[in-house]
């Protein structure tokens, strides 16, 4: 079998024949496998659902319960069949119930693993490499500039710049699902105790993490207005720390705040370019995904005889490959973006 017999690019998305069903589709379908939650990669309106028990309910809390007719947990490393192809969810270290999905079939194994990062993070499990014929790579920080700092150094000048600056806010630019509760729980492990403050886009999503045993410390309301417990109105957010979705930092919300400290965690934050076009004062490199280095090294240890590369910069990691005399192609798949990241 070859592997496009197993697993194709279409417009729909990742489609595999044998098994009559989608990877991460793009537009409703009559059967989804899921990677993970996020916008670009998780859509509701498919008959079928397959994923994580974490990525479906992070699916209800965003789209619904009624987003898609019939769901199926996936067990993580348990092999569930689909017409005769066999199929395993094993985490992939991007978000809460992220997973890379491995299809098997007459001896070829592919796996697509979506969007995945291998930095520690408290908030889901870590990445597991799986031994495979074809690797399914995502490429969003592939190029050789994109090198993460350590998170804990970012988290310290964040830290750093709450002592310098005690009379001023600083608003936390953050995506909903994933880095903003990663973000609010490294916080908290380097010894940050003080209540933080959160939009209102965030509520659901953080409290589904802290049902998830995942301890965020005592989050507030991000409103001017809130009342404390005798009546007296609390408007002061000097020194407080305020984590919202980048969208909420472009709108008046965010010109409530004293004098604030516009700071921005993302990946992205590596180009300083996009730092001053948003006009992010503390810029933060904290991704979720991998970097060059770290992209390179799961191919490495995972050592597949091909490599597909998509939603990225696919052209650099390819070149990579080939100079390493592996075979590999970009995927052009369409619909997955950048992400706020």
């Amino acid at each position: 079998m070859r592997p496009d017999d197993l697993l194709r690019p279409t417009e729909a998305g990742l489609y595999c024949p044998p098994g009559d069903f989608y990877i991460d589709p793009v537009r409703p379908v009559p059967r989804a496998l899921v990677t993970h939650g996020h916008a670009d990669h998780a859509r509701p309106g498919s008959e079928k659902v397959l994923a994580t028990r974490q990525t479906l309910a992070i699916m209800a809390l965003r789209y619904g319960e009624d987003f898609c007719v019939e769901r199926q947990e996936a067990p993580l490393g348990e092999t569930i069949t689909i017409n005769g192809v066999d199929v395993s969810f094993h985490p992939a270290g991007h978000v809460l119930g992220s997973a890379q999905i491995a299809v098997s079939h007459n001896g070829l194994t592919i796996v697509a693993s979506g969007d995945y990062k291998r930095r520690a993070d408290p908030t889901c499990l870590p990445f597991e490499p799986v031994r495979c014929d074809v690797f399914i790579t995502e490429a969003t920080f592939a190029l050789p500039v994109f090198r993460h700092p350590e998170t804990a150094d970012e988290v310290a000048k964040l830290l750093a710049s709450l002592r310098q600056f005690p009379e001023r806010a600083h608003l936390v630019g953050a995506y909903a699902l994933g880095k903003a509760q990663r973000v609010i729980r490294h916080l908290r492990d380097a010894g940050y105790d003080k209540p933080i403050y959160i939009h209102g886009a965030l509520k659901k999503l953080c409290d589904f993490y802290q049902s998830e045993g995942i301890d965020l410390g005592e989050l507030r309301p991000a409103t001017i207005e809130a009342k404390s417990g005798d009546g007296t109105i609390k408007a002061d957010f000097a020194g407080a720390v305020v984590v919202g979705p980048p969208s909420a930092f472009a709108d008046r919300w965010a010109r409530r705040f004293p004098d604030p400290v516009s700071c921005f965690a993302s990946g992205w934050m590596r180009v300083r370019q996009r730092a001053r076009q948003r006009g992010v004062e503390l810029p933060l490199i904290i991704s979720d995904h991998c970097d060059w280095d770290e992209l390179t090294q799961t191919i490495d240890e995972i050592a597949p005889q091909e490599v597909w590369v998509t939603h990225g910069r696919e052209e650099a990691l390819v070149r990579w490959c080939e100079l390493r005399q592996l075979r590999a192609r970009p995927l052009h798949l369409v619909g997955y973006e950048d992400e706020a990241e």
